[in-house]
């Protein structure tokens, strides 16, 4: 009995419900929690810049994999035409947060978004993360070339 409780508590901890994307979105909502920072968040507390790109779509890809996976404990775990998907864990209760980057051909920037999976305050740690990631891409730092030699 005891540890059909703790499996399914542990179970609620890590299970996240698989959020729609709409047609005109292309990141899920951020929830009405503070521990969610999205460029195309409603909220104004909630809303990061998106980050402009002059690359191919797929050079801008590869850029934004090697910046997402510049962060300490990220695994990189969908990656599909123009879009990531990773994990990052926090250092000490390994608390998992999803980050989502999009490559916008039409509108050549990346979006992003960065959630919590549970609790409802991160300290801030969502949106420093994407500013960190926003800053690698933008300066172009430690990021592959685009150009050939």
């Amino acid at each position: 009995m005891i540890r059909s409780l703790i499996i399914a508590s542990l179970a609620t901890l890590y299970w996240q419900p698989p959020m729609p994307i709409s047609a005109e979105k292309l990141l899920p909502p951020c929830p009405s929690t503070p521990n969610c920072v999205s460029s195309e968040a409603t909220r104004a507390s909630q809303r990061v810049p998106t980050v402009p790109f002059t690359d191919a779509p797929a050079a801008a890809l590869a850029r934004a994999k090697v910046a997402l996976l510049a962060e300490p404990r990220t695994t990189l775990t969908a990656e599909r035409d123009g879009y990531l998907h990773a994990e990052c864990k926090s250092f000490l209760f390994r608390f998992v947060d999803d980050v989502d980057i999009v490559v916008d051909p039409i509108a050549q920037v990346y979006h992003f978004r960065s959630a919590s999976r549970v609790g409802a305050s991160d300290l801030g740690v969502n949106r420093k993360r994407l500013a960190r990631i926003a800053a690698r891409l933008a300066s172009r730092q430690a990021l592959p070339s685009t150009t050939s030699k």
